[in-house]
């Protein structure tokens, strides 16, 4: 069954069309990556699923679970189960960690929050701390993600989340991708990381705004070995793309 349906989606900023007649099915209960090089759209594709200030004027659909999300806000996307982890976390000055994490949890329960937390490899210690220029980008990342594992959505993005992440948070950030579809989010991770790839089931392979390849992780995993698909766009991915 898929959860979200793409539909020659076409996204033009200042004048430059970034996605182009773009076709994507999400499949509910899967993890799914998309990559591609640089300036290919990937962060812009998750911006405009998830109807972020800027990116809400596009040609084409977007339906979630059967509806059309073309003329919703973020907070109604939100509601209806949808939410986004930025590459770079949001400070929320004056806001303790304990209150971020509930703020969007079903469960508000103190067990649930720090199980969250927790689960991201973070300790009870940290719930009295403020979301603030404090914490490191790993610890916000970490505390991002802790937010959305007690939220349960039904469907996440993840834009680069081994972004500023050291080796040993990597691994709990994967546990948690896999402890995500094991509660029944679907997941779609936006990556340059041939770790963070191997975590899904499927991908797509996205240049100069269109979908050249899809297909199991396998086979689209050929874009970081600097082998790319033949089509007529100039990009190449770099050869240090993917490497770790």
């Amino acid at each position: 069954m898929n959860l979200i349906e793409i539909r020659n989606l076409r996204v033009i900023l200042n004048g430059k069309r970034i996605l182009d007649d773009l076709n994507m099915d999400i499949w509910d209960g899967h993890v799914h990556a998309v990559v591609g090089p640089n300036g290919a759209g990937k962060s812009t594709l998750a911006a405009t699923v998830m109807g972020l200030s800027g990116y809400r004027d596009f040609e084409g659909d977007i339906r979630f679970d059967g509806r059309s999300v073309k003329h919703l806000s973020i907070d109604e996307r939100a509601r209806m189960g949808m939410t986004l982890a930025w590459q770079e976390p949001a400070r929320f000055e004056g806001l303790t960690i304990r209150d971020f994490i509930r703020a969007g949890a079903k469960d508000k329960s103190e067990t649930n929050i720090r199980k969250a937390l927790n689960d991201v490899g973070i300790s009870d210690e940290y719930l009295n701390r403020a979301v603030d220029k404090t914490l490191s980008g790993g610890e916000r990342k970490k505390i991002e993600l802790a937010s959305i594992m007690a939220m349960s959505p039904r469907i996440v993005l993840l834009d680069e989340p081994d972004s500023g992440i050291d080796v040993a948070s990597l691994k709990k950030i994967l546990a948690c991708i896999q402890l995500l579809k094991r509660k029944g989010s679907t997941v779609i991770l936006i990556t340059h990381s041939m770790t963070v790839l191997k975590e899904a089931e499927h991908a797509f392979l996205l240049c100069g705004g269109r979908i050249i390849d899809k297909g199991p992780v396998e086979e689209v995993a050929g874009y970081f070995k600097n082998e790319c698909i033949p089509c007529d766009h100039q990009n190449k991915p770099d050869k240090t793309e993917g490497t770790e």
